[in-house]
């Protein structure tokens, strides 16, 4: 048997109430040292939580002491507690239903089309007509048949929309873009008015164009003229020399002598001393 234990047991204790060693001094120093830690950290918690009071009442909050084992408690508030276990509930999200266009022809609904895509026409893809109706032309089409300029077909609000495609001319060229035929002679109403001034215009056109093609034509005869001329003829660019013939004709008034040249016609006019 231990010597503590038999001692405990000649005190009259037994062998559960024995008593418990005591704690050194530098413990027990420890122990007041978490202690006043532990109030310091405890009142500048207190000290830093804002008061709040609505209407003259005041919230009070309930803690909870919990033993940290190192000599030292460390209060919870219920409060934060109930906000660390408490669980977040996500509303559902509201059901959205699909917005389904009409379509112009059938006026059926449909919920997405080629044209309505690309140009924005409420024509669903069983309707679409690519031979009449809905035909594509390119941009030059629709600048030379209804007399459209750029500005008419970008500028102009609302600006056309059109598709990108491979010019299949030469792949390497840039992309070709191509307008729904139906909005082109929507806008050239827009900006001719009717069909007569379209027509009138084409005509005025033409004649321009026919004027424009006979100047062209006058100057490339008279361009052809003159290179005709200019090789007919040749310019002598050789050094004359005057060749005059025996014969001397005789100025007695002024006493001067005369010689004629006999190739180009010169005179030359001398005296004898």
């Amino acid at each position: 048997m231990d010597p503590s234990e038999s001692e405990g047991l000649k005190a009259g204790l037994g062998p559960e109430q024995s008593p418990k060693p005591e704690l050194s001094a530098a413990m027990r120093a420890k122990i007041e040292r978490n202690r006043q830690q532990a109030l310091m950290l405890r009142q500048a918690r207190l000290a830093s939580r804002p008061s709040s009071a609505v209407e003259g009442a005041t919230s009070a909050k309930i803690s909870k002491t919990i033993d940290s084992g190192a000599g030292f408690f460390i209060e919870e508030d219920e409060e934060e507690k109930e906000q660390r276990t408490r669980k977040v509930v996500h509303q559902p999200a509201p059901v959205i239903e699909p917005d389904y266009l009409l379509c112009d022809d059938c006026q059926k609904p449909f919920m997405d089309s080629y044209l309505s895509n690309s140009f924005d026409l409420s024509v669903c893809d069983k309707c679409r007509d690519n031979e009449e109706k809905h035909k594509l032309i390119s941009r030059t089409e629709a600048k030379q048949h209804y007399l459209l300029k750029d500005c008419d077909l970008d500028q102009r609000e609302p600006s056309l929309r059109f598709t990108l495609k491979k010019n299949p001319h030469n792949p390497t060229w840039g992309d070709m873009k191509l307008y729904l035929k139906l909005q082109v002679e929507k806008r050239c109403m827009e900006v001719w008015g009717s069909e007569e001034a379209l027509v009138e215009a084409k005509e005025t056109r033409e004649e321009n164009r026919e004027t424009q093609k006979q100047k062209r034509f006058n100057k490339k005869v008279k361009e052809l003229r003159r290179a005709v001329r200019s090789s007919m003829w040749t310019k002598d660019t050789s050094v004359h020399q005057h060749q005059y013939g025996p014969e001397e004709v005789v100025d007695p008034e002024e006493d001067l002598y005369k010689k004629t040249c006999t190739t180009c016609g010169h005179e030359l006019t001398y005296e004898k001393m």
